[in-house]
């Protein structure tokens, strides 16, 4: 593999990383036979691995931390803070959570705990809190950094206007900046190339963007017409997202078909087209693979020196317009204007002001 600079951090890494959310009980239990996938990828040129303490509860963590003794220090480690951290007492606490530097404080030694290890490359705040300074987010930030327990931090699935808040925050007070951000990015869910990349790229921002198979949906294993199983994988966790009975998923499978077209006339498969795409565009680093077994990560590292000429993007871009989406990738972030309702109407006289 070609490594890339991850901004402006001095830091190379893999176009392909290894992302650990589908390693524990949400996924593939099994710790050894993770680990044998850790070491697969590791084997194959990839040395970014990315995982985060709310994985399965921090059994993500667990498993690339046991995987990784002998060979960390020929990896780049990346994990997040944000959600809370399994079931029980010690996670539903209102102060188990957020980006206060409390929180992240705590959360930061837990994950040196289950990883094994003495530092972490790239911390990243998983998500926005709007009940947190941004100036109190990355002071505690900062701090890490000179204390040698993180290299470099950046955020996930955060919008421009709050990556460009915090730099000039960053900047206004002396601290440390963002230097990478975690978009959600797919063939189906191209919105973040309107403004969050271009703003990205002027900052010189690294770009891990995950979900590059929107969640399965580009897998190849569902198509137009044949039945759908909502029982099992993907399917199980979010059926809404697959059946063909709602008519946002039936125009996603007819996208789905024209796409297989133009994997066949690449002489590709779809999931080795749809992370392809992703690396084409030049403000992206890396993307991220979520593999539940040795099988899946084989098959996606097969297409690994994939490269899409014009012609092909321009046939990509004629069934799915630049900055689309074919539909909200689950588990990206919706800005609290949108998701309370209180905050976009006005009070009437028997209700509060928010």
């Amino acid at each position: 593999m070609r490594y890339r600079p991850l901004g402006g951090t001095g830091i190379h890494v893999s176009p392909y990383a290894l992302g650990t959310m589908m390693f524990g009980a949400i996924g593939n239990p099994d710790h050894e036979d993770g680990a044998r996938i850790i070491h697969a990828a590791l084997d194959r040129g990839i040395n970014l691995v990315d995982t985060a303490d709310m994985y399965s509860g921090g059994e993500s963590e667990v498993i690339v931390g046991k995987a990784l003794q002998g060979r960390r220090d020929d990896v780049v480690l990346a994990t997040k803070v944000h959600f809370p951290v399994g079931d029980g007492p010690r996670s539903d606490g209102p102060n188990r959570s957020g980006n206060s530097r409390r929180w992240i404080m705590t959360a930061v030694e837990d994950s040196l705990r289950r990883l094994q290890t003495d530092w972490i490359d790239l911390y990243q705040v998983h998500r926005p809190d709007h009940t947190t300074d941004v100036e109190e987010t990355l002071s505690a930030l900062s701090d890490l950094v000179h204390q040698g327990k993180i290299r470099a931090f950046g955020c996930s699935t955060f919008p421009a206007e709050e990556i460009v808040e915090a730099h000039q925050v960053a900047e206004r007070r002396g601290l440390l900046r963002f230097r990478t951000e975690q978009p959600p990015y797919s063939l189906l869910a191209r919105e973040i190339e309107r403004s969050l990349l271009p703003t990205c790229h002027r900052y010189g921002m690294g770009v891990l963007t995950w979900s590059p198979l929107a969640s399965g949906f580009l897998s190849g294993r569902n198509r137009r017409g044949e039945p759908v199983d909502l029982t099992a994988g993907r399917a199980k966790l979010t059926p809404g997202r697959f059946d063909p009975a709602l008519p946002q998923n039936a125009a996603k499978f007819d996208i789905v078909e024209h796409l297989v077209e133009v994997a066949d006339g690449v002489g590709c498969s779809l999931p080795q087209l749809a992370i392809a795409f992703t690396l084409a565009h030049p403000a992206v680093t890396s993307t991220i693979i979520g593999p539940r077994t040795m099988e899946q990560l084989e098959s996606l590292l097969d297409g690994a020196e994939l490269t899409l000429d014009d012609a092909t993007l321009d046939r990509i871009d004629a069934i799915v317009p630049p900055g689309s989406n074919a539909y909200h990738p689950d588990g990206a972030w919706t800005p609290v204007s949108l998701s309370d309702p209180a905050r976009r109407r006005r009070p009437l006289p028997d209700r509060p002001a928010a």
